[in-house]
């Protein structure tokens, strides 16, 4: 299993910090004043990718902006800051977008980063963002199936459009680019496990975690490696030996518990988690460094190489 960790790298879920500073003004809006310093910290301490959302806009009553940039955007700066770091998507939401621009946007970010990408798609969840974009939110699992498809097409050799001899440029770094199904997408798991390259579930405790994975599994035909990926809040607490305290999505906890939290998600089947410091009471900066003193050197190992590149980097 490997770690990465997910943006913002900030703690605005945290209603109070350090010596009791408030740490926003508005839950769920991150500061961001210290991104790119924190995105180079991670790349620098080893952790295997990091993880941007794609939410287009803010909806107060979901309280939850998510690291605020548009994706793509994003993904060219990290791409010129960091060296190492996978940039992974979790998730853009095909529906709300043209698959023409998903994949031109993508293979230029792949080009750039040198082939770190991994596009993590969804179908969406916040139906009143949909209206706004003229789109039918009950059609999105169609849509969806449909925008898979003209992605892996257009990165086919830069195939050809069926209307015109035009081609989508550039192509990406290795021929394509690894697509991670976040959430099943109004699909069925064998869709899934057929057409995508890895599967990102939302976080489970391992006991709970063991079905689906195994589900998962069995779904991939012939056998073959697919990781299954999860997220997973932590709020790192100063004693390492601190109990694990469940919160949403994740724990409370010391680091050491930290340690074998994972290694049971590890045993579960989960071959990558995204650690999310939203709910960090410490500075971002010291839980980043802690973990990778003390936990991460027992989560490095490489898994077997999937389809498409999909363990790059």
């Amino acid at each position: 299993m490997t770690l990465g960790v997910e943006l913002p790298l900030d703690n605005d879920f945290a209603a109070r910090g350090p010596a009791g500073k408030k740490m926003t003004s508005t839950f769920g809006i991150p500061d961001l004043q210290q991104h790119r310093e924190r995105a180079v910290l991670a790349d620098k301490l080893g952790f295997k990718a990091l993880w941007l959302r794609d939410v287009p806009l803010w909806i107060p009553e979901f309280g939850d902006a998510g690291q605020v940039f548009d994706p793509f955007a994003y993904l060219g700066f990290l791409a010129g800051v960091t060296d190492n770091i996978l940039l992974g998507t979790a998730a853009v939401v095909l529906p709300l977008r043209h698959p023409l621009h998903v994949a031109k946007m993508a293979a230029t970010v792949d080009q750039l980063s040198g082939g770190r990408l991994i596009l993590g798609v969804a179908s969406g969840d916040r139906p009143a963002e949909y209206p706004n974009f003229g789109v039918d939110f009950e059609s999105r699992g169609e849509q969806y199936r449909t925008a898979v498809s003209t992605l892996r097409r257009l990165w086919r050799d830069s195939a050809e459009l069926p209307s015109a001899s035009m081609k989508v440029l550039p192509a990406p770094h290795e021929g394509s680019i690894p697509l991670i199904a976040v959430g099943r997408a109004q699909q069925s798991t064998e869709w899934v496990a057929e057409n995508m390259d890895g599967y990102m579930t939302y976080h489970r405790p391992a006991h709970f975690m063991k079905p689906v994975t195994d589900k998962w599994k069995h779904s991939v035909p012939g056998g073959e490696y697919k990781p299954a990926i999860t997220t997973m809040l932590v709020d790192l607490l100063d004693d390492p030996n601190a109990p694990a305290e469940p919160i949403r999505f994740g724990a409370r906890l010391g680091r050491r518990q930290l340690q074998s939290y994972l290694c049971e998600l590890e045993g579960a089947g989960i071959a990558h988690v995204a650690l999310n410091f939203r709910p960090s009471s410490r500075p971002v900066e010291e839980a980043l460094e802690e973990i990778a003193e003390h936990v991460l050197p027992a989560f490095s190992g490489e898994a077997p190489e999937p389809p498409h590149g999909v363990a790059r980097g």
